[in-house]
C-alpha cells in the first residue's frame, strides 16, 4: 500500500512552521525524521492532506544544556544526542537506552522530539522523559505550553497536543546529585520494540521504576527504600496495576513476569 496523495511544503523556520499548522489545522502534520510518520502513510493510518517539513529548520536542530535541563529542538536528531560527548555525565539513563532505539541508521534521521510526539508507548525515548519527570514544550501562533511528561501521554499514540501545535523541545532533567540509574529492555530482537522495557532511579530515600510496553503508555511507580519480601510484593503489584495484555509477541503473563523479574535487578543494579 502506499500513501494517500498529500501537499508537501518545507519549511525555513519554527515561526513558518506554526503559521502553516494554524492555516491548515488538523489536515497538516509535521514531518522532521519521518522514521514513525511515513510508516503511518504507507499502511494509511494517517492521511494528512499536507506534510510540513521541518528538517531544514535551523532554529529548532538544537542540543543544549538550559536551566537544569538537557534541551532538544524539534529538529535534532536522536544521533545528535546519543553522540553528544558528554551526554553519560549529562543524562546517564538517556545513554544507556540510546543503544536500545531501533538501529543507528533510524536513529541518524530519527528525531527526539519525533519520538516523543508519536508516543508508541513501546518506545524508548517517551519511556525516559517520564522517568525523568521531564517536560514538552508546545507552540503555537497563540504561544506556548509547557506540560510534564505524565501530562503529555495519554495514551496509545496519544497525546496533549493540539490542532495547530508543535512539539517545539523536549526537556530532560540533567542527574540529580546522588542519583543512581538503569536501564534494560526485552525485544524479539535487538532493534525491534520492546516487550517490555524499563528504566530505574534510585535515590538514597526513594525508589523509582518507569515501565513501557506494557500499559498504554510508560508508568512510573515511586516507593520509598524498600527491599526483600516488600520490594518483591510491591513489585507484583505494580505489574498487576499495569494490566498488561497478551498479543502476538508475548502474553500477559509474561509480561508481568519480566516487570517483577527485570525490574528487581534494575533496583538491585541503580542501588550498588
Amino acid at each position: 500500500m502506499k500513501p494517500s496523495a498529500f501537499d508537501y511544503i518545507r519549511a525555513d523556520s519554527a515561526e513558518e512552521t506554526v503559521s502553516l499548522l494554524a492555516r491548515h489545522g488538523e489536515d497538516a502534520k509535521i514531518l522532521a525524521g519521518g522514521q514513525s510518520l511515513m510508516a503511518m502513510l504507507n499502511i494509511r493510518l494517517a492521511q494528512p492532506a499536507m506534510l510540513v517539513d521541518i528538517s531544514r529548520c535551523q532554529d529548532l536542530d538544537y542540543v543544549r544544556v538550559e536551566n537544569g535541563n538537557l534541551v532538544v529542538g524539534a529538529a535534532a536528531t536522536q544521533a545528535s544526542v546519543e553522540t553528544r560527548a558528554t551526554l553519560a555525565s549529562e543524562v546517564p539513563l538517556l545513554g544507556m537506552a540510546f543503544p536500545w532505539i531501533s538501529h543507528f541508521q533510524i536513529r541518524n534521521r530519527g528525531t527526539v522530539c519525533g519520538s516523543v510526539a508519536h508516543a508508541d508507548p513501546s518506545a524508548e525515548l517517551p519511556l525516559c522523559l517520564t522517568a525523568l519527570q521531564g517536560e514538552v514544550v508546545l507552540r503555537s501562533q497563540s504561544g506556548r505550553r509547557v506540560l510534564k511528561a505524565d501530562d503529555f501521554f495519554q495514551g496509545m499514540l496519544m497525546t496533549a497536543v493540539r490542532p495547530g501545535e508543535i512539539v517545539e523541545e523536549v526537556r530532560f532533567p540533567l542527574q540529580q546529585q546522588g542519583a543512581r540509574y538503569a536501564f534494560r529492555e526485552v525485544s524479539m530482537r535487538h532493534g525491534d520494540f520492546a516487550i517490555v522495557a524499563l528504566a530505574a532511579v534510585v535515590t538514597d530515600g526513594a525508589i523509582e521504576l518507569t515501565v513501557g510496553g506494557v500499559a498504554d503508555r510508560p508508568i512510573r511507580k515511586r516507593w520509598e527504600r524498600i527491599a526483600g519480601d516488600d520490594l518483591d510484593t510491591a513489585l507484583n503489584d505494580f505489574a498487576w496495576e499495569l494490566e498488561a495484555q497478551g498479543d502476538a509477541h508475548a502474553s500477559a503473563e509474561y509480561r508481568r513476569h519480566l516487570v517483577r523479574q527485570l525490574g528487581r535487578q534494575l533496583i538491585g543494579k541503580a542501588s550498588t
